[in-house]
């Protein structure tokens, strides 16, 4: 009886596994890359003005779906109208304006980018030890010691320290990158009007200049490439007199903003109180844009209204109400408390927060809105929030060191300075202030929150509270401004760091006619933590890199090259041998002689 050698042919186990690797790659790598379909990802929409029921999600596939000759053949029939009857030569906009909000804000909060000061061999070298121990090596009792510590170290420290290095480095590459597909993948399916990055661009504020510089440079060039900062000529002072930074449009025609990154300083970037200093602040303005500043946009009225309604000191001024507008103001607060390292920084906040105050339209006046763009949360007690109140101070000269929020008094200046809100119900306006949100960054969980005072509250100095914003809407604390409870959302966005889901924000303003106010929302777009990123596209190299091999072993064959035997080491002849299982059948396996 005979039996044969059984190998398995490497060809046909690699044929068996992309049967199943190419196609579980495919679909990880689909549903990577277009996540924010799967997330049903989309900004809030204004309501209906009518019983219809609209979702976020189907208008904002319809963006994508919806031919663009269309829109643009619409455009072009309007453009010819209005050349043909009006003498404006302003580009026109399309017949029937975007069920969209005018503004919509893509929020990213704490990118942090790391580099060089994470990698041990940047700041220690390559096996240092081994230097060492050829350096010193000597035929002595102590120089054979010396040696001997050396190669431990070079063992448990070196090789230790390598290793790791190597992994360092391809994380922070596919960490940039990481970073770079949320950006781009919401950007693309959202489509959004403005951005902004909520503070700790990098990783520290104590980097030199090189290493700034690199970072700063895989931010613009890597991780939001194809974006860029905001025009200097556009960041502007808070005045009287000023410019608008440009128009919304209520016909989703206009994307110039949407391309533009709106930078916050935070303290990792320039650092808190105790750290700031004004070469500092000077690097990050020259990379990304000024640390205190503020932008106007203004929605145009709609066609046929009658502007005699608003607001005008020689022909209206019994009217409350303002052409719609908008004001981002953009904050540094890491210096707001005290002590603080330079004096003058601290100074140069503060007047900016004042001139804010100053040039705003009075409490008063409806038509205006206030987004403010800062880092570190206001205050808010234990137990609200992930973070919560922590003061830490410099043990050399009492600066401020390091905080997760903003204390009382500083954020009692956010709402009853900049904001204008009052406990007060004889406060002009009657206490209400200025309608607006906050957004910030800094705690990496994210928290939405809503900050109020009761004005009828007995007995006592009267403050501040803050709630969940969800909880604040089921106890219907929110709009009940006219019942004498003013107050504020704030939104702290959480991180776009993979430890934190990497999740974007997505923040809808829009202009409510009939009460002429803005209102807002707000939604999130995840995409999960970095591990999925990698699993894809480890994935996808391997399927690749398999299916060239496979292709080539098949090439091969064609030309007569076995491949499988090569793989086993033996001939074709060889393998398929008979095996011989006793003495006889090995004799007769034998050749005969003569």
């Amino acid at each position: 009886m005979m039996r044969f050698c059984s190998f398995p042919k490497p060809t046909a186990i690699l044929r068996h596994v992309l049967r199943v690797l190419i196609p579980v790659s495919i679909a990880l790598t689909i549903y990577l890359y277009l996540y924010p379909v799967f997330g049903t990802c989309a900004f809030p929409l204004p309501p209906s003005s009518s019983s219809e029921t609209r979702s976020p999600f189907l208008e904002t596939a319809k963006s994508h779906w919806v031919p663009a000759f269309l829109a643009n053949a619409t455009a072009t029939a309007t453009a010819t109208a209005t050349a043909i009857n009006s003498s404006i030569e302003e580009p026109p906009a399309p017949a029937l304006p975007s069920k969209k909000a005018p503004f919509r804000l893509l929020t990213l909060g704490d990118p942090q980018l790391e580099g060089s000061t994470s990698i041990p061999i940047e700041y220690l070298g390559v096996f240092p030890h081994a230097k060492s121990l050829v350096r010193n090596f000597k035929l002595s009792r102590l120089g054979i010691k010396q040696a001997l510590h050396d190669a431990v170290d070079i063992l448990l420290e070196d090789t230790f320290n390598f290793f790791e290095s190597v992994r360092k480095i391809i994380d922070l590459f596919g960490n940039d990158f990481y970073l770079a597909h949320i950006y781009r993948s919401v950007h693309w399916w959202t489509r959004p009007t403005h951005v902004t990055v909520l503070g700790d661009l990098v990783g520290s504020q104590w980097l030199n200049e090189a290493e700034f510089t690199k970072r700063a440079n895989r931010y613009w060039n890597r991780v939001f490439r194809g974006a860029e900062k905001v025009p200097n000529s556009l960041q502007a002072y808070p005045a009287e007199e000023y410019d608008l930074s440009g128009y919304l449009s209520r016909f989703d025609n206009d994307t110039t903003w949407a391309r533009r990154i709106i930078n916050v300083a935070g303290n990792h970037d320039i650092g808190y109180a105790g750290d700031i200093t004004t070469n500092l602040t000077a690097r990050f303005e020259k990379a990304f844009g000024k640390i205190n500043y503020e932008l106007r946009f203004e929605l145009p009225l709609p066609e046929g209204f009658d502007s005699k309604t608003l607001y005008n000191p020689d022909t209206n001024t019994e009217s409350t109400r303002l052409i719609p507008e908008l004001r981002l103001v953009v904050l540094n607060d890491m210096n707001l408390d005290t002590p603080a390292l330079s004096t003058q920084l601290q100074d140069d906040t503060y007047t900016f927060i004042n001139n804010v105050i100053n040039t705003a339209a009075a409490v008063e006046f409806e038509g205006h809105y206030t987004v403010i763009l800062t880092h570190i949360p206001l205050y808010k007690p234990t137990g609200v929030c992930v973070d919560q109140p922590f003061f830490e101070f410099h043990s050399h000269d009492g600066t401020l060191k390091e905080q997760n929020q903003l204390s009382v008094a500083a954020s009692k200046g956010f709402l009853e300075g900049i904001l204008g809100m009052s406990a007060s119900s004889s406060a002009p306006g009657g206490g209400k202030g200025r309608r607006g949100i906050i957004l910030n960054g800094h705690d990496h969980a994210g928290c939405d929150t809503y900050h109020y005072v009761n004005q009828t509250a007995e007995g006592g100095e009267v403050e501040w509270q803050v709630k969940r914003w969800r909880q604040a809407v089921r106890e219907k604390t929110v709009g009940k401004e006219a019942e004498g409870v003013p107050g504020v959302r704030e939104i702290t966005v959480r991180s776009m760091m993979g430890d934190f889901g990497g999740n974007a924000g997505l923040l809808s303003i829009w202009f409510d006619e009939e009460s002429w106010q803005w209102k807002a929302d707000y939604d999130t777009c995840p995409l999960g933590t970095q591990h999925l990123w990698w699993l894809v596209h480890i994935l996808d190299l391997i399927a690749v890199v398999g299916l060239v091999v496979y292709i080539a072993c098949g090439a091969l064959k064609v030309v007569g090259l076995d491949v499988d035997g090569l793989f086993w080491g033996s001939s074709k002849a060889s393998a398929k041998m008979p095996a011989a299982t006793t003495q006889t059948e090995k004799a007769r396996a034998q050749p005969k002689s003569g």
